[in-house]
């Protein structure tokens, strides 16, 4: 059975905001402000129940005081703030990381960006969580017109790329879990079945196999296969279709992704020339893997091995991204993306070819960065699959 590991401490969430806090001082920002998401489930461990209008934001000030000080800061009221709503200060104080920040509340009918005003540099330049709401940053801009404001996936886009040893148990088990789920999908009949019934088939493995959340059940066969993110669909699976397996989701707050493409009945001899060349395209990728390479050489490699093969033009998207506490996020294997790997870095390598109206083939596994090279966190058969 699943096992469950053990959560995240404190301590933990402590050391990841003094990260946050001197990434910002050495952006040149005067602080982070994190709404509602992945990045504030990241820095603290708290995850509101719900999304509203109400203002929720994690206040991380900029700072290059050293680890061990976070504690001193803090108890002068320097460190990390929570702004909440009164409501919900009580979830906030019992999620793990509310011991390393000081808790602000605010009750309906007051100003919250009155109490949030007064914790920014009203002339700083601050970093923001994508998924802030509009409303709320054009608030602070009207309380603080002094200030301005930065995309966090630009100014620190490396917070949370690599992967300490207990983030990178997790990454790893969720990909397992997805191996597990592949190798049941193959004893699955397809042939007369429609998309949504394999696509159901892989969420409940996934559920079965320890996943707490489904985000995507990608089943595209035939010419829906030439559909990188086909919707799974109405149409019956028949003989003599290729069909694209690509699902993933989240186990203990990481995510897994991976894809194969397997050939109901016997493929031809095109398709399985094509298979091989995206089996060979994802092997050359992974084997680019390796610290301080660019992250477009991971790219570089995969494309040319398709290219070289003359379907260079079906080739479509990038050759990864990474993954963590969502399925996407930074870095991202393109060509320009000349920032280096890392150890600890984990990120998707799926090349793939899609041959409008006819099939598409892809290959994807999570890869992460070590000391010398790279090491797959799926490692189910990459050769064409034959089902019934």
């Amino acid at each position: 059975m699943p096992t469950t590991p053990a959560p995240f401490t404190a301590d933990d969430y402590r050391a990841r905001m003094a990260r946050a806090a001197r990434s910002a001082a050495d952006a040149g920002l005067a602080g982070v402000l994190v709404a509602p998401g992945p990045d504030l489930v990241y820095l603290t461990g708290y995850r509101p129940t719900a999304d509203t209008e109400r203002l929720t934001m994690l206040v991380v000030p900029a700072s290059r005081a050293p680890e061990e000080d976070e504690a001193q800061i803090q108890a002068l009221g320097l460190g990390p703030v929570l702004v909440v709503p009164t409501l919900e200060a009580p979830d906030a104080a019992r999620a793990a990381g509310a011991a390393a920040l000081t808790l602000r509340d605010w009750t309906d009918g007051k100003d919250p960006y009155a109490v949030t005003a007064p914790l920014l540099d009203p002339a700083g330049r601050f970093g923001v969580s994508d998924n802030a709401w509009a409303m709320h940053l054009l608030a602070l801009q009207q309380a603080l017109p002094g200030t301005s404001y930065v995309a966090l996936t630009e100014a620190l886009p490396m917070l949370r790329a690599v992967k300490d040893a207990r983030e990178l148990a997790r990454v790893e088990a969720a990909g397992a879990a997805a191996d597990a789920t592949y190798e049941e999908i193959l004893k699955v009949r397809f042939a007369g079945r429609r998309e949504t019934d394999v696509a159901a088939d892989l969420a409940a493995l996934l559920l079965q196999h320890g996943h707490s959340q489904v985000d995507f059940t990608v089943v595209g066969s035939g010419p829906n296969g030439a559909d990188p993110h086909h919707e799974a669909g109405e149409r019956v699976i028949g003989r003599g279709d290729m069909v694209v397996l690509d699902f993933g989701g989240l186990k203990d707050g990481y995510g897994s992704d991976t894809t194969r493409t397997v050939h109901v009945g016997e493929p031809g001899a095109e398709e399985r020339r094509v298979h091989e060349v995206v089996r060979a395209a994802q092997q050359a990728g992974f084997e680019a893997v390796r610290p301080g390479a660019a992250c477009q050489e991971v790219d570089r490699a995969a494309r040319a091995v398709v290219e070289q093969a003359g379907y260079g033009e079906y080739f479509i998207h990038r050759t990864g991204h990474g993954i963590g506490v969502t399925t996407h996020e930074p870095p991202y294997m393109i060509e320009g993306e000349d920032r280096p790997m890392v150890p600890g870095m984990c990120f998707s390598v799926e090349p793939g070819i899609y041959l409008p109206g006819r099939f598409g083939v892809r290959i994807e596994d999570i890869v992460t960065v070590t000391e010398t090279a790279g090491r797959r966190l799926n490692n189910t058969p990459r050769e064409l699959a034959i089902v019934e």
